[in-house]
């Protein structure tokens, strides 16, 4: 390859160095996995250099690269057209995050145990916080985009909590306002309610902000999953979107919720956050200062894929934890074992309930789940704007997503309440590979009932 230098390593191994000027690949064979990261690491230079591995073992071949990055994010600015709204976006949800975690500790005591309260404060603080804090971070760098998000003020002037949100909201602002007033708070929680922003008869371009999905799991503290969600649509795809989840435990090896907090004392910090871009793929690094630990953690990125399962009888299932797995289709032909991976015949493994739906898709794109499905009911609707983000998420790692019938979900389909959407039976989100498949029980099964 033209340019390229040898730096001879301490352990008298060479390696090849590429020209700071230049984005080039080196590419060889590796053993193809079901579940595949690509790393960022540190280069002498003060760049990051990424490195394909394999986390687990599989028979077929997979090419590996070895690049050089300059930029904030894990790949090169020119081949991401909206790399300043991504930029902005990661910015934003770290904040967000990390006035999760400052709030969610009110509802603990010293020693750990859930501080019980009559009403929801905490959890409103903090989905309050999140949407003015993302809503102001926006505005400073793009003003003309509009927010879609999921509440309004009218609660918090009601209910006498605008100070509190304001405290968390002023904790975690990356630009100095000497004073928060109410009105700064209350507007911009308000530029992504419910009336704020009405859809036109031509495609527009917006931000989809749910701020914590999975509420369930924001009150549990560290014994469940909360995401924190921000995606952009242009002209009706959506291009990017952003993930944090402060409770995810980054060790790979664990297999549910309830195995991984066995590693909670001992990590250094829990806590990810998921990005992605159209065209360039899926990525996940862990959320820095989570815990205001002095441990130094590793800022790498990580490149995330669906797991490899080709067999639906191997694949690890999520499912709400509203539903079980004898309401949905698939139980007339599997039964399940719950966070066990040994099955047997006409047995499958289903993961542990997971709070929200965000935090499966999450497990999708990384490769620790092959299928969520959820099955639509008469009396909750399905708002597509809470699935925007993980869909780009599994999609540009490798999944798929659609509806039972095997459409895909269209952002656009109810211009009027501009949030709901009625799939055909439910939705599916796989590792792509037994996607087909599965609708095919699904449609056989559902004709024969």
């Amino acid at each position: 390859m033209c340019g390229v230098h040898r730096t001879r390593l301490t352990n008298g191994k060479e390696r090849k160095r590429f020209p700071s000027n230049q984005y080039q690949a080196s590419l060889f064979l590796r053993p193809m996995i079901p579940a595949m990261d690509l790393h960022l690491l540190r280069s002498s230079t003060g760049f990051s250099a990424i490195r394909f591995f394999p986390r687990y073992p599989s028979p077929s071949p997979l090419r590996s690269r070895l690049f050089i990055v300059r930029s904030n994010l894990p790949f090169p600015n020119e081949k991401a057209k909206y790399h300043r709204e991504l930029e902005a976006a990661v910015e934003a949800v770290e904040r967000a995050c990390r006035l999760c975690v400052d709030v969610q500790r009110s509802l603990f005591s010293v020693e750990g145990r859930i501080i019980e309260k009559k009403d929801q404060t905490p959890v409103t603080v903090a989905d309050f916080g999140v949407q003015a804090l993302i809503s102001l971070e926006l505005s400073k760098s793009f003003p003309s985009i509009p927010l879609v998000a999921e509440e309004d003020s009218g609660f918090l002037r009601s209910n006498n909590l605008v100070d509190p949100v304001i405290s968390a909201v002023s904790d975690q602002m990356s630009f100095n306002m000497k004073s928060l007033s109410h009105d700064d708070v209350l507007e911009a929680i308000d530029r992504g309610g419910k009336n704020a922003f009405a859809m036109g008869t031509k495609p527009a371009t917006y931000w989809i902000l749910d701020p914590i999905d999975g509420t369930r799991g924001f009150v549990k503290g560290s014994q469940a999953l909360y995401v924190v969600g921000l995606s952009l649509v242009v002209e009706g795809e959506i291009v990017l979107g952003v993930m944090g989840c402060p409770n995810w435990v980054v060790d790979a090896t664990y297999k549910s919720i309830t195995h991984a907090q066995s590693y909670r004392n001992s990590s250094p910090g829990l806590g990810i956050i998921m990005v992605a871009h159209v065209g360039c793929g899926t990525w996940k690094k862990r959320l820095k200062n989570m815990l205001h630990s002095s441990t130094k953690i590793s800022s790498d990125w990580t490149r995330c894929f669906v797991d490899g399962f080709c067999l639906v009888s191997d694949a690890r299932f999520c499912i709400p934890e509203s539903q079980t797995w004898e309401s949905l289709p698939l139980s007339v032909l599997y039964k399940a074992r719950i966070d066990d991976d040994n099955v047997g015949d006409k047995e499958i493994c289903l993961l542990s309930a997971f709070c929200g739906s965000l935090c499966k898709y999450l497990m999708v794109a990384s490769g620790r789940a092959s299928v969520f499905i959820l099955r639509v009911r008469s009396e909750k609707l399905i708002k597509v704007w809470d699935h925007a983000v993980g869909m780009i998420c599994v999609h540009e790692a490798g999944g798929k997503v659609t509806d039972w019938k095997g459409r895909e979900l269209d952002l656009a389909a109810d211009k009027v309440e501009r949030r709901i959407i009625y799939p055909e039976g439910g939705i599916l989100v796989t590792n792509g590979k037994i996607h087909n498949e599965i609708l095919e029980m699904i449609s056989s099964i559902s004709s024969a009932v």
